[in-house]
């Protein structure tokens, strides 16, 4: 059995989302120039592409009906690097979530003339305890921190900002002692880099070290996690959810 120290993640849903918008668009290519070794021995091609949209309206109509779908479900989501991730406790609102974009898709599908909206979804079971989950997380939350350490270290409050967000989503995945280690690098980067703008000119002589070395414990945490003994072994389950093109019999 493994320790509380070492179940970073919380029990959850990995959910990969597709959504895509096909017709009503016809690309026409042109070649200007064929592929050709240049005199400096570099390879060179061009081509002019032309876009036609057959009806602009049904066209932007389509757009804004796959952003809805898209949004519906990445809302009930934590964002990673490694995809969507549902904690299991709200696996019922991302049911009711991808029936309601699958609505939306009928919907459009059903009412336009020449464009089609795809919504495609895959999930499958992460358990707490599954070694190559937990290091690929804890991967990404140590190297969030360290972009929180850099971009204080530069004065880069975008950096940290975005950093911290990123931080913020993937903290929705882990359990509670380590979401606490992620939330409070996050308010210590947060709090510097308000710092540092209130700073203005003078920002050069305001880079909190005690926040940046106190974030460092935070990411050496999870450093340690990884490092930690026997893992039980990963027990993944999963199942799959294929919505299918909306409209097609």
């Amino acid at each position: 059995m493994i320790s509380s120290m070492k179940t970073t993640l919380r029990p959850g849903l990995l959910v990969s989302l597709k959504t895509s918008v096909s017709g009503n668009v016809r690309y026409n290519k042109e070649e200007i120039e064929r592929d050709h070794l240049t005199e400096t021995g570099e390879r060179k091609a061009l081509w002019q592409t032309e876009r036609v949209i057959a009806d602009p309206d049904e066209h932007e109509a389509a757009t804004k009906a796959r952003s809805k779908a898209l949004s519906l479900v990445r809302n009930v989501c934590a964002r990673s690097a490694f995809g969507l991730f549902c904690p299991e406790i709200d696996a019922d609102n991302l049911e009711r979530a991808i029936a309601e974009a699958r609505r939306i898709a009928e919907e459009f599908n059903g009412n336009a003339r020449l464009t089609r909206i795809s919504v495609y979804v895959m999930i499958g079971r992460i358990a707490p305890d599954d070694v190559e989950a937990v290091k690929a997380i804890n991967s990404e939350i140590r190297g969030l921190m360290q972009d929180m350490q850099d971009g204080l270290r530069n004065l880069d409050v975008k950096a940290v900002r975005e950093a911290a967000n990123a931080a913020k989503n993937v903290g929705a995945m882990l359990a509670p002692d380590a979401a606490l280690r992620v939330q409070t690098a996050i308010e210590l980067a947060r709090a510097s880099a308000r710092q540092i703008v209130s700073a203005g000119e003078e920002a050069a002589g305001e880079i909190d070290l005690s926040a940046i070395r106190r974030i460092e414990e935070q990411r050496t945490a999870f450093l340690d996690l990884d490092e930690q003994t026997e893992i039980a072994a990963p027990r993944v389950s999963g199942r799959a959810v294929d919505l299918m093109p909306l409209g097609a019999n």
